[in-house]
């Protein structure tokens, strides 16, 4: 399977947080947040995979930042690891400033998507060649939470988490 870089799956989704989008004080729900992002890591995971992509896990969200009312949000996603059918999307969200134009970043995600056939069989996905210092982090990173994750739940032994154990020995 050819190779795929991470800016090959790239997707950018901007929009205007509006009205019935906000809490009482004025500030996007997160829930809505979460919904634009799995939007985009999708899309994402699609455009690497050219598969049927469903949602495995939301593996981390950070908001940071209020979004506000009237806001113009951009959700940045792209595949940063891609395994056996599974892949790992990084999401940027940034927020532009209504006078200067001015882009912040106000929240991240990390989410895991498998890629599937029509009936659900997972299907095997391209691997990733990072381009960038950051996608080559994301990369690195990539497998230590997919170990630490798989840990947690109990699929995998303390000692085969290989990556875990060398970030502490």
């Amino acid at each position: 399977m050819t190779p795929k870089t991470p800016s090959e799956s790239l997707t950018v989704l901007t929009d205007l947080v509006l009205p019935s989008e906000t809490n009482h004080i004025h500030n996007l729900f997160g829930g809505e947040l979460l919904a634009r992002m799995d939007r985009a890591a999708s899309i994402a995971a699609q455009r690497h995979s050219r598969s049927i992509s469903v949602t495995a896990s939301v593996n981390h969200v950070a908001f940071t930042k209020a979004i506000l009312l009237g806001s113009v949000v951009t959700i940045e996603a792209k595949v940063s690891r891609a395994f056996n059918s599974s892949m790992e999307v990084y999401i940027d969200v940034w927020v532009e400033d209504r006078n200067s134009g001015e882009k912040t970043k106000a929240n991240e995600a990390i989410y895991t998507f498998v890629a599937v056939t029509e009936i659900g069989k997972p299907v095997l996905v391209p691997p990733i060649v990072p381009e960038t210092e950051l996608e080559q982090e994301r990369y690195d990173g990539a497998l230590r939470r997919k170990q630490l994750s798989l840990l947690l739940a109990g699929k995998i032994k303390p000692e085969d988490a290989t990556e875990l154990k060398a970030l502490f020995l």
